[in-house]
């Protein structure tokens, strides 16, 4: 089955209950359908018809009634006491998430829930396994006592046995640091021309990252800001309900606000990540109102957007663009963009996005945090 983009393919795991079959394929459906309850349903219910996904003795109702006692979906009640339809729980948007970051970085091997590390060693937190002399100034906490003792063994006999300062050894630990992200998803109307749908990939993108940001670099912060006509930021547990809008593409606006955003974060490691697929084609003047251009890269535009990037650029933070298109008169203005700022671009489809975040996030931390 195919509607929107979306690909079914018949897949179960082996000792899935019944509803842990539907409620995988449920998340799947929810998310295209930006969390309409009753489409994410229908779909489920031809999906049922075509592929025999249930049974006598467990129906599509069976599993409605399910979520509702499992607590992942609630009824609404308007003011008059009426039923005002279904709404999702935290419960399923963490679930949404998570399997979004399962999808994305499941063949990804996940290295505890520490924080970023520095290249360099010294007075840190989190252990190396290498050793070093005692110097002055070393907190006594860090002195590892089995390493001591057998210096002290090895230099003075067991005999006459004494430790002195020449024995302690501590151990290297590496600076622990944080990452301050903001994530930008371009949500004008191209988003969705063409028969592609590219706003359900990048929204399970950012789900996929905010889970993994707050999972295993807890120390990390994850701003996520959508960029049309206007920009602005919204919560993570919004990402299902993401929707393109009938917008123009205000890459300055996303911009200003990312780096606004930035600038109160506290620690130095700042980065800016860009999802886009269109050109910019508008600007938002100082009295309010919009200068437009679809037809084309308006100079008037882009000198503008080279600017924001280069004022990024003064304040070091860097700027990936994730270009999902390849028209070569759109490259042309990413290139320009990325030297601007000196950060990077990556000119991809929808197919290998996450994968490729997720690599530029962890290598960008393993060049940016300094001790």
């Amino acid at each position: 089955m195919k509607r929107k983009g979306f690909v079914f393919r018949s897949y179960e795991a082996p000792n899935q209950t019944p509803f842990e079959k539907l409620f995988e394929i449920f998340k799947e459906l929810i998310t295209y359908t930006s969390v309409d309850f009753d489409e994410a349903i229908d779909w489920l219910r031809q999906l049922d018809k075509e592929y025999k996904l249930t049974d006598e003795n467990y129906t599509i109702d069976d599993f409605i009634e399910d979520l509702k006692a499992k607590g992942y979906i609630k009824e609404e009640i308007d003011p008059d006491g009426n039923g005002g339809g279904i709404s999702l729980t935290a419960k399923t948007e963490r679930a949404i998430r998570q399997q979004a970051l399962n999808q994305i970085f499941g063949k990804i091997k996940r290295r505890g829930s520490g924080s970023h590390k520095s290249k360099s060693s010294g007075l840190g937190d989190e252990h190396t396994g290498d050793y070093r002399q005692y110097q002055f100034g070393d907190s006594i906490d860090k002195v590892s006592i089995t390493e001591s003792l057998k210096n002290a063994q090895i230099n003075n006999g067991v005999s006459d046995f004494r430790m002195t300062e020449d024995d302690l050894v501590v151990e290297e630990t590496h600076h622990k640091a944080q990452m301050s992200t903001v994530l930008m998803i371009d949500i004008s109307h191209s988003m969705i021309l063409y028969g592609e749908d590219r706003i359900t990939p990048a929204k399970k993108v950012a789900m996929a990252l905010a889970e993994l940001i707050t999972t295993r670099y807890p120390k990390d912060t994850l701003d996520i800001l959508v960029f049309g006509n206007d920009a602005w930021t919204i919560d993570i547990k919004d990402l299902p309900y993401l929707k393109v809008g009938p917008y123009h593409t205000n890459t300055v606006a996303g911009l200003q606000l990312a780096m606004d955003l930035l600038r109160r974060k506290r620690n130095t490691n700042k980065q800016i990540f860009m999802i886009t697929d269109g050109k910019p084609s508008c600007l938002r003047l100082p009295d309010g109102q919009y200068y437009k251009n679809s037809m084309g890269l308006d100079s008037f535009i882009t000198n503008k957007c080279y600017a924001m990037a280069q004022q990024a650029r003064k304040l070091h933070i860097p700027i990936t663009t994730f270009m999902i298109a390849q028209d070569n008169y759109l490259m042309q203005f990413v290139r320009e963009f990325t030297y601007a700022n000196q950060g990077k671009a990556f000119y991809t489809g929808l197919k290998g996005l996450g994968e490729m975040i997720f690599e530029d996030y962890e290598t960008n931390r393993k060049k940016r945090i300094k001790g």
